[in-house]
């Protein structure tokens, strides 16, 4: 079909089609305009009256990259006529000479076109399209996007080209978008596809878009990854009940030392689940014993009495192979009896602990796969958590906690946090790269907008997470805390947490034989005396953490017990043959009681009415486990009365900042790529329109998730008007304000100039970055395919389990993304930037692109911290100031060099 597009008000060109006409591609003859303008001659004569690419582009009806491409495949088939004519007059006699003078161009041009290495490659791109049409054929629907061409060795450009040459044929390109379960965005995907797939079929069928690189699956592992569960003899495990001291170590599972598929490895304690006779599990904190009797390798502590059966006191499997212990478990594996007298064992069991399959390892070490099967095994105990993991987990104190302390309290970590976030914006704001300092202030103001939502403050000196372990031999006042000072005093706070009444102080006592025998110098576990967790709001020790805060200025407030729950008993409204709790319905009455208790303490609640949520809490925390009939504790503590007087209604729900500002919204569907007003800093969204029918016909505009406080201007609209929202508010509006003002500035931030001399000179460090480029863009497919893998087992289980709450649902989002990644060998390699070449970068030898991409291939802070000039990393007035601050508060000196991005060197000499 011809098409049109106007130039001017009085000029119409007419280009048919872009490419050929008739049977012969354009400028085949002796005079490539001979019977009229070709595709590049009206492009070419466009050029000479001064439009841009872009003008021209936007007057044929195409992007910029269409037309690039466009010219391309003309050039490509213009080149192609010129090197076929060249060799048909060659073949009749004619010299170099005489050809040129027939095709009217210079003898070293003929030459040019009878060279073969140069006829090869410009065959390029038909043996690229060649391939792509076979790889359809084979395969149905391919993956042509960003990194396909780092795996086939060739540009984008000619792999854009070939795409288009089989468009042109009839074949389907497009765009279709794919769930990143990592992240909860989208990933498009550019799809070649058959000729005549309609989207319909592609979404249909998304699961089977294949990368022209194979990769193969590991047999023998289930949908999640897990080999099959190995569990040991039931014969093997003596259970200490109740009433036989079973309730002071409720959770805690003692080991035999010495026993391989019961082994800790390194670790000295971990969170652990235990597979038991193949049909249940044992599910608590395990540690070494020396007091185990014969013939026993493991004891299961419980608070259950003598008497109760087994399968009563163990946990039951679920019927899912992926998921049989109900979370998330790292497998461990050993050497086999018959393992112990093969040479490779060891080189095995190191390769399996890494991660690699049993094929793999059966080639690389050149032994039969069944050989490598004997030799390791998996262990039957399975690790959720060990020694050390619990060092990782966040050092922020939530709104959750810190609201129900004094403002005074929560303004102080607020606005330490702020402040330091605001050092941090100064920071960037100084770099001099234009490119990396787009690239983190965009990064950084992302992560203020998940801070809005998260409202975690600032953590409190020296505070940090820690598992609990029961030492007997304690006084109920006591902690053996060995990361903390010996007779110190210490809070400890656990999550839910229902107020300052759940708040034990103890005495730090780290000279305790008994605990110094099991955990000496622990990293992330402390010891207590069992009674201590009466009032932790129930916790046992099955893996449960507290957070550790020294307390010796008293900022964190404790009160007494409720006397009214501390005879209450929630199994008390156990009833037999009640239909059992949903997973979704125990989150949302959790979620709701949480909600309630906190907007309660925010608003002044008497502490009788505080205990009368609390007992209901207690009813919905074990309504699911054993069948207590949670709407009967509703009406008996009165909650629709209680939510009609704190939250405004009996059925009313988060009635103040802090339950309010997570709360979920649904807002009209966006596009993904938003806007960035150039005055506000602001993010300006436009709405997909996309629209659907109901079940009643009734048309619906389509609508995805969002939060109250990230859809609101003003924090304080959400504010029922107390004083520690007030805070809340303000730390809020700082925030967004100081986001907003990080967007504006990357918006008016130039781009880099580009050097060619700079590339000239260095030369050597701007091929390095490429090959560095190209070999991480490798990745990229290989991700992609790991996403649409994920996506389909996330799907199958949705569909096994259509009531699986959020939480389970993430669980399996993870586990999903782990296996396929590792099943398609999805693995990014960060681009580590040398001295050397970031001097080449800093002087503009790497164009804007290309920089772009790097930096988004490398760790931010490792470039942060070569683009931050170095006059930053001295104590200016503002830091030292900051520094002293925190030193008054009673932070270490890591703590602030960590916070201020110096060395402790330098804080030990500013704080003098």
């Amino acid at each position: 079909m011809a098409q049109h597009f106007v130039i001017s008000d009085d000029e119409l060109v007419h280009y048919g089609m872009p490419r050929r006409s008739g049977r012969y591609p354009w400028g085949s003859g002796n005079n490539p305009e001979q019977r009229g303008k070709s595709f590049l001659g009206y492009v070419d004569e466009l050029k000479a009256k001064g439009l841009s690419e872009k003008e021209i582009a936007e007057g044929l009806g195409m992007s910029t990259t269409e037309l690039r491409t466009r010219k391309t495949i003309a050039n490509a088939e213009r080149r192609l006529a010129d090197q076929q004519m060249a060799q048909r007059l060659k073949a009749k006699g004619l010299s170099n000479v005489a050809i040129g003078e027939r095709m009217g161009k210079n003898e070293s041009s003929i030459r040019a076109l009878l060279d073969p290495q140069l006829q090869v490659n410009a065959n390029i791109v038909s043996e690229t399209a060649n391939m792509l049409k076979k790889q359809v054929g084979d395969k149905g629907m391919i993956d042509i996007g960003g990194g396909v061409e780092s795996n086939l060795g060739i540009s984008r450009t000619k792999l854009n080209v070939a795409a288009s040459l089989l468009e042109d044929e009839g074949y389907g390109v497009h765009k279709v978008k794919v769930e990143q379960l990592g992240t909860g965005k989208f990933t498009t995907i550019k799809v070649l596809t058959p000729p005549g797939m309609t989207y319909a079929e592609i979404y249909k069928n998304i699961d089977n878009i294949k990368t022209i690189t194979e990769y193969s699956e590991d047999g023998g592992r289930s949908f999640l990854g897990l080999e099959p569960i190995r569990s040991v003899d039931g014969k093997r495990v003596l259970i200490r009940y109740g009433d036989e001291g079973g309730e002071d170590k409720d959770g805690v599972v003692e080991l035999r030392r010495g026993v391989d598929d019961i082994s800790l490895g390194e670790a000295r304690y971990a969170q652990v689940r235990i597979g038991v006779d193949g049909t249940h599990y044992l599910k608590g904190m395990a540690i070494y014993t020396d007091t185990l009797p014969k013939g026993i390798d493991l004891i299961y502590n419980t608070n259950k009495p003598k008497g109760t059966p087994p399968e009563d006191v163990f946990k039951k499997m679920t019927d899912d192979p992926d998921n049989p212990f109900g979370s998330v478990v790292r497998q461990q594996h050993h050497i086999t009896e018959e393992g112990k007298t093969h040479p490779k064992a060891k080189q095995m069991l190191e390769m399996k602990q890494a991660g690699v399959d049993y094929k793999d390892i059966a080639e690389r070490l050149g032994v039969p796969e069944s050989q490598v099967r004997k030799s390791i095994a998996v262990k039957a105990l399975n690790i959720v958590n060990e020694e050390g993991d619990w060092t990782t987990w966040s050092k922020s104190i939530s709104s959750q906690v810190l609201s129900k302390q004094s403002p005074a309290l929560a303004k102080k970590q607020l606005d330490l946090d702020r402040n330091l976030k605001l050092e941090e914006f100064n920071e960037i704001s100084a770099l001099t790269n234009p490119v990396v300092k787009k690239a983190l202030l965009n990064a950084y103001a992302n992560s203020l907008d998940s801070a809005v939502v998260d409202l975690k403050a600032a953590a409190l000196p020296r505070q940090a997470n820690k598992v609990l372990l029961p030492i007997t031999s304690l006084k109920e006042n006591e902690i053996y805390a060995p990361s903390f000072k010996n007779g110190e005093t210490v809070a400890l706070i656990r999550h839910p947490h229902g107020g300052t009444f759940e708040i034990p102080e103890l005495r730090v006592n780290n000279k305790n034989r008994e605990a110094n025998s099991l955990i000496h110098d622990a990293l992330d576990a402390v010891g207590i005396h069992p009674s201590v967790t009466k009032k932790l709001s129930g916790a046992d020790f099955d893996g449960d953490t507290v957070l550790v805060i020294p307390n010796k200025r008293k900022d964190i407030k404790s009160s007494p017990a409720l006397k009214e729950i501390e005879n209450f008993d929630p199994k008390s409204y156990h009833v037999d043959g009640l239909p059992p709790m949903s997973n979704r319905s125990k989150q949302t009455q959790m979620g709701n009681v949480s909600n309630l208790i906190t907007d309660m303490t925010i608003k002044g609640a008497s502490v009788g009415e505080i205990a009368r949520a609390v007992k209901h809490s207690m009813v919905v925390i074990d309504a699911q486990k054993h069948g207590l009939d949670y709407k009967q504790s509703a009406i008996d503590n009165g909650i629709a009365e209680l939510k009609a007087k704190y939250q405004g209604g009996k059925n009313s729900g988060a009635s103040t900042l802090i339950s309010k500002a997570s709360s979920e919204i649904r807002v009209n569907e966006r596009k993904d790529n938003y806007k960035i007003d150039p005055n506000s800093g602001k993010k300006i969204y436009t709405e997909t329109g996309t629209t659907y029918l109901n079940s009643k016909g009734k048309v619906i505009t389509k609508k995805t998730k969002s939060t109250k406080i990230a859809e609101v201007e003003d924090a304080h609209k959400l504010s029922s008007g107390t004083k520690i929202e007030t805070v809340y508010a303000e730390y809020a509006n700082n925030l967004k304000a100081l986001a907003n003002k990080a967007r504006k500035l990357m918006v008016h931030t130039p781009n880099l100039v580009y050097s060619p001399t700079a590339k000239h000179v260095y030369s050597k460090e701007v091929k390095s970055l490429q090959f560095k480029l190209k070999e991480a863009n490798k990745n990229r497919p290989r991700e992609r395919q790991a996403q649409l893998l994920a996506n389909k087992i996330v799907r199958a289980k949705k569909d096994a389990n259509p009531n699986m709450d959020g939480g389970d649902l993430k669980k399996i989002k993870g586990q999903a993304l782990e296996e396929a990644r590792r099943r398609v060998g999805a693995k990014k390699k960060d681009i580590t930037i040398t001295d050397k070449e970031w001097q080449a970068i800093q002087l503009g030898a790497i164009s804007n692109n290309t920089l772009a991409q790097i930096i988004q291939n490398t760790k931010l802070e490792s470039v942060k911290q070569k683009a931050t000039p170095r006059t930053a990393y001295k104590m200016t007035d503002a830091k030292t100031a900051r520094a002293k601050a925190m030193a008054a508060s009673g932070y270490t000196t890591s703590e602030i060099a960590s916070a201020l991005g110096v060395s402790t060197t330098t804080i030990q000499t500013t704080i003098k």
